[in-house]
């Protein structure tokens, strides 16, 4: 029999980093307050007690410090977790992760492995201030050498980590802060796909809707609400994005004939972009309509009293829906 949990997706990670820093010594946690506070959002909480200072540590207020520290780790054999506090706190790391840990494989001829993971609370929704509320997923998808995952709901978090963990490449483990949270079943028992797989979260025949991490939830309800009407939108979780496992987008938008792509990043150069470039490549003579994309303006991240107009919501994405239906 199969054994189900009810977690949030913060306890999600919790269980998964609980059970590899259970099941090897050489895997260590660390960043800003993530020892005895356990973390801002409590991810992490209780690992420390239980592990000790071996394996679960605070470090100074110092990103690229701790990224230089989790290269130097994986150098020596160990298997770092480290976690940057919010997502635009980890510009002060960038050059260590864009110039060493994601070339250093390849540099060495695969010599240095780097199984390092990188935790990143991102997006927004919570009402956080400036730099507390970021979408940088673009620019790590971008870079050669660099897996880069978002999970959507508490299995797939579970899991997730443990697979990145697992990965002798470095992985950017975007989490979406404000679904921190939310509610589900996670299966104790096996991980439903492997770590780069993207799945159909609800079936459709009208319009493909691709999306990922936090706009998992909104692309749902955009499903649900045009259900009513009698529109019916298959909703793709891309779940990894870097790479893409654009075959399972693709096969969708052969089936419905049209591809709206949310996300909340801006649209320029972005996830999205990706997303609809390739799905013209390959799905051009099945495609009924222009690729539409929906994100984030192509602004800065607002005050929080603005955030939710700058975040797209559920009639953003069906006004595209809506438009891709009427070509």
């Amino acid at each position: 029999m199969t054994n189900f949990q009810e977690m949030a997706i913060a306890r999600a990670i919790n269980a998964g980093l609980r059970n590899k820093l259970a099941e090897n010594r050489k895997v260590l946690m660390f960043g800003e307050d993530v020892a005895q506070l356990g973390g801002v959002f409590r991810v992490t909480e209780g690992l420390h007690k239980e592990f000790g200072d071996a394996q679960v540590f605070n470090s100074p207020i110092a990103e690229s410090g701790i990224i230089g520290t989790a290269i130097g780790l994986a150098m020596r054999g160990y298997r770092p977790v480290c976690e940057i506090q919010f997502d635009g706190f980890i510009f002060p790391g960038f050059d260590q992760i864009t110039t060493q840990l994601a070339k250093m494989t390849n540099r060495s001829e695969g010599y240095h492995r780097m199984p390092v993971v990188i935790r990143v609370p991102y997006g927004g929704g919570i009402g956080a201030v400036e730099h507390h509320s970021e979408s940088p997923e673009a620019y790590f998808a971008h870079t050669p050498g660099l897996r880069v995952v978002s999970p959507s709901n508490p299995n797939d978090a579970y899991w997730m980590i443990q697979q990145a963990i697992d990965s002798d490449d470095p992985v950017l483990f975007f989490e979406p802060k404000r679904r921190y949270w939310q509610k589900g079943p996670v299966n104790l028992d096996q991980p439903p796909l492997p770590l780069h797989s993207a799945r159909v979260l609800h079936e459709g025949h009208n319009v493909t809707l691709a999306t990922y991490g936090p706009m998992v939830t909104v692309a749902l309800q955009a499903a649900q609400i045009a259900a009513e009407e009698g529109i019916s939108i298959e909703v793709v979780d891309l779940r990894s994005i870097s790479p893409i496992d654009f075959t399972t987008v693709v096969n969708s938008v052969k089936k419905t004939g049209r591809l709206v792509v949310a996300s909340e990043a801006p649209n320029f150069v972005s996830v999205a972009s990706e997303v609809a470039a390739r799905v013209a490549e390959q799905a051009f003579y099945q495609l009924q309509a222009p690729v539409l994309r929906v994100g984030g303006f192509d602004i800065p991240y607002p005050a929080a009293k603005l955030e939710e107009v700058f975040l797209p919501d559920a009639d953003r994405i069906l006004e595209a829906v809506d438009r891709v239906l009427a070509y």
